[in-house]
């Protein structure tokens, strides 16, 4: 019985954060990516590794990720990714992200969560309507700090780097078990057409207005490492 209600809350909380979202609802979740990523970058020492911005292949924001529990857990979020292409960083498509947890314990915060593709396995795990972080991709709580040598070989053979964001403090986290999904149906709003992620990541896409200065934000730190 305790299990099911468990499953329900978690679905209840799901189902009423996948809501149909407005375009403005949208626009504001792309702004919200973009001051998440210039907050983190701008940490000076205290952010991703240059070694590691140089080679992404895709960047993946998640502003307020809401986790909260009593006696159960649960987290919730949605964010938006965007891929390198050959002719600069793609259009972004949104993504939510989804997770359980059980135990004896209480309490709620907001978190902010950056996902980084270090190689095009993970790039190819975007591309999936649906994965488990840990199970169906590898992933590794992601090294801080500018120098190169935070990142290890063994860190760099996963295919996600995961990070997060609390009150302020920075730091890579252990995802393992949340599920990153499409939203094909707020992608489709935002675009106002049916496009496909792999047709967006792959740059086949303008990047709308709107998006341009999230895009412009993830261009500038990851080309920036590149001429260090």
């Amino acid at each position: 019985m305790i299990k099911k209600l468990f499953a329900f809350a978690v679905l209840i909380a799901c189902t009423g954060a996948a809501f149909a979202s407005s375009r403005q609802d949208l626009q504001d979740r792309i702004d919200a990516a973009k001051k998440v990523l210039d907050e983190i970058m701008n940490a000076q020492d205290n952010s991703i590794p240059y070694n590691i911005l140089q080679q992404a292949t895709c960047v993946g924001v998640v502003p307020s990720m809401i986790k909260g529990a009593f006696i159960f857990g649960g987290q919730y979020g949605q964010g938006v990714v965007t891929c390198r292409t050959g002719h600069g960083w793609s259009a972004p498509v949104f993504i939510r992200m989804a997770g359980g947890s059980w135990g004896l314990q209480i309490g709620g915060q907001a978190t902010d969560l950056v996902l980084v593709a270090v190689n095009d396995n993970g790039f190819q795990d975007l591309l999936k309507s649906k994965f488990k972080i840990g199970a169906d991709a590898s992933a590794a709580a992601g090294p801080v700090g500018r120098s190169g040598e935070a990142a290890t070989n063994a860190t760099l053979s996963s295919e996600l780097l995961t990070y997060s964001r609390t009150r302020g403090l920075f730091a890579g986290i252990n995802l393992d078990g949340t599920s990153v999904s499409q939203n094909r149906s707020d992608t489709d709003t935002y675009y106002g057409a049916s496009y496909g992620f792999e047709t967006i990541l792959r740059g086949n896409v303008a990047v709308p207005e709107g998006a341009i200065p999230f895009v412009r934000s993830v261009a500038h730190y990851f080309v920036e490492a590149k001429t260090r």
